[in-house]
């Protein structure tokens, strides 16, 4: 884009203002493709109308609240997920270990803390500033955002944290202390997807580490279509959620 190109508007909201709709987020020739607003909250019913309409926020520690709708969407169906054979060996390895553990719930602070400190791929720093932190706590109590946690020898090692409205499932963040730690985790999350009737979990962007395990790009019109139909059914209940390590076994690695 060239520097006397104009830039397109972008709508200032408050608190009490409807986000724009996300056809009016800023286009693939835009100096940042997918932005759709600044301003506002981050309380619980804000991010569940964000989510609901497929809109993520996602800003610096010196910007306003950005909000962000791109097109188009990086999405990882679970029919799509490859669970490589080193993966399947590492899974195998740890399942035999007497204090490893893969779960939910057990400790979303603790996730959401350790991933604030990983940043994201392709980036200097994190993404995950201190009010962003405090809002997914707010919607972890509130019963919207949950954690897959990866535990040995009694410590959190890896995890990722999610949002969940209905069997809409929005992954967020991951961090991992150990080999394999985040894939791990994320293989539980596609298991529990798969039993629940799940069938895609959002990754917002485009990285080499989620196209390897299998997301794909679709367009914004294909993701909300996916969205709109999930938001509506019951939710998994994720902190009872078990693992069926013979459904790994018995897999066919990609």
């Amino acid at each position: 884009m060239s520097a006397d190109t104009p830039q397109p508007h972008l709508p200032w909201i408050e608190s009490q203002d409807p986000l724009p709709p996300v056809e009016t987020a800023w286009g693939k020739d835009s100096e940042a493709p997918g932005l759709l607003a600044a301003g506002a909250d981050l309380g619980v019913n804000r991010l569940l109308e964000a989510y609901g309409q497929g809109v993520f926020p996602w800003f610096n520690p010196d910007q306003p609240v950005l909000w962000w709708s791109p097109d188009p969407r990086m999405v990882l169906q679970i029919k799509d997920f490859k669970l490589h054979r080193s993966l399947r060996k590492t899974l195998a390895r740890y399942a035999a270990h007497p204090q490893f553990e893969l779960c939910f719930d057990r400790s979303f602070d603790q996730v959401i803390e350790a991933c604030s400190q990983s940043p994201r791929e392709g980036q200097n720093g994190t993404w995950i500033v201190p009010a962003m932190v405090d809002a997914y706590k707010a919607l972890h109590q509130a019963g919207h955002a949950h954690s897959v946690e990866t535990w040995l020898d009694g410590k959190l090692v890896a995890g990722l944290y999610f949002v969940c409205i209905g069997r809409a499932v929005f992954g967020e963040s991951m961090f991992s202390t150990i080999s394999d730690g985040s894939k791990m985790a994320l293989a539980a999350l596609v298991q529990v997807c798969e039993h629940q009737g799940v069938v895609a979990i959002d990754c917002q962007q485009n990285t080499a580490h989620l196209a390897s395990m299998g997301a794909q790009e679709m367009s914004r019109a294909e993701f909300l279509a996916l969205t709109h139909t999930a938001k509506h059914a019951p939710s998994p209940d994720w902190q009872n959620a078990t693992i069926d390590w013979d459904h790994w076994r018995s897999g066919k690695a990609a």
